[in-house]
């Protein structure tokens, strides 16, 4: 048990040293949120914007600007986790092979990585909950905090398959990019008249959406589309394992054991395809003839 505690802590450790040696993402965590947050709420208006809540059958109007400030959350904390993950499994993955490679057990790397996305996730999701409330207080601040947490550990998921497929750095920060601005974009009622579709419930962030809206704007329970999003966070951790998986197994090419030599003389004749079975031992033929 020691053993294993020791190696969960060591992994552990270096995963969190690679997410604090991401400047550029403290900076984004520090600067980006509550300056998207501020932004919205200053400039787009306060009218009421109704829209049918799909979790809840309920309809709302709440004021344009929270409504924006909600999904501009949503934005900024799956655009960090998917970026922290992405970079830190692009950066990683050589270190994480020879560490594979060398015995170390798979399941403590993974549940280290783990780890450190949680405690990520848990950062992000208390702050941008915090900022969003500085100006108007949410009507149920704890399924908002878990909203937000739920979509940034699946964006986070999704930064470790990104990073684990894609060759090129700025094809992983290019497509979880699209992919949150897309998402939560065809959710927003403000910014997307489809946002009532049924199509949209198939978006990596549907569940936290919709619960996030309910904690901010009503005083419904948002439990059942946080069970939503934990099937889309299941898809996600498991397509991660998977190609974690893949990524560090062993690559070396495992050479055939070469074939039995062909005995010289008449059988070398026979070609270097041909193997003759070597010749039973016992006592040696009499010659025949003169002395």
């Amino acid at each position: 048990m020691r053993r294993h505690l020791s190696l969960f802590v060591t992994a552990s450790r270096y995963a969190l040293i690679g997410h604090a040696r991401n400047r550029f993402a403290m900076l984004l965590v520090v600067v980006y949120i509550p300056v998207w947050i501020a932004l919205a709420y200053v400039t787009i208006p306060d009218q009421p914007a109704p829209f049918r809540l799909r979790a809840t059958g309920e309809v709302l109007s709440p004021p344009g600007n929270h409504l924006t400030q909600i999904t501009g959350a949503l934005n900024a904390v799956t655009l960090i986790a998917g970026f922290m993950m992405f970079a830190a499994t692009f950066t990683g993955g050589a270190f994480d092979r020879r560490l594979a490679m060398a015995g170390y057990p798979r399941f403590h790397l993974v549940l280290a990585k783990l780890s450190a996305l949680t405690l990520v996730c848990v950062a992000i999701s208390v702050y941008a909950t915090a900022v969003a409330g500085f100006a108007w207080t949410p009507r149920q601040p704890l399924l908002l905090t878990a909203a937000l947490f739920g979509a940034a550990l699946t964006y986070g998921a999704l930064g470790v398959v990104f990073g684990s497929v894609l060759r090129r750095e700025v094809e992983g920060m290019f497509a979880i990019l699209m992919i949150s601005v897309l998402d939560v974009a065809l959710q927003n009622p403000l910014s997307s008249s489809g946002s009532d579709s049924a199509v949209v419930r198939f978006l990596p962030t549907y569940g936290a959406v919709q619960a996030s809206m309910s904690a901010a704007f009503s005083d419904a329970s948002g439990g059942r589309a946080l069970l939503t999003q934990c099937l889309w966070l299941t898809g996600a951790s498991a397509a991660a394992f998977l190609v974690f998986r893949r990524r560090t197994r062993n690559a070396l090419v495992r050479h055939r054991k070469p074939p039995f030599p062909a005995p010289r003389g008449a059988g070398a004749a026979e070609g270097p395809g041909v193997h003759r079975p070597p010749a039973e031992s016992g006592p040696a033929p009499e010659r025949v003839g003169p002395a």
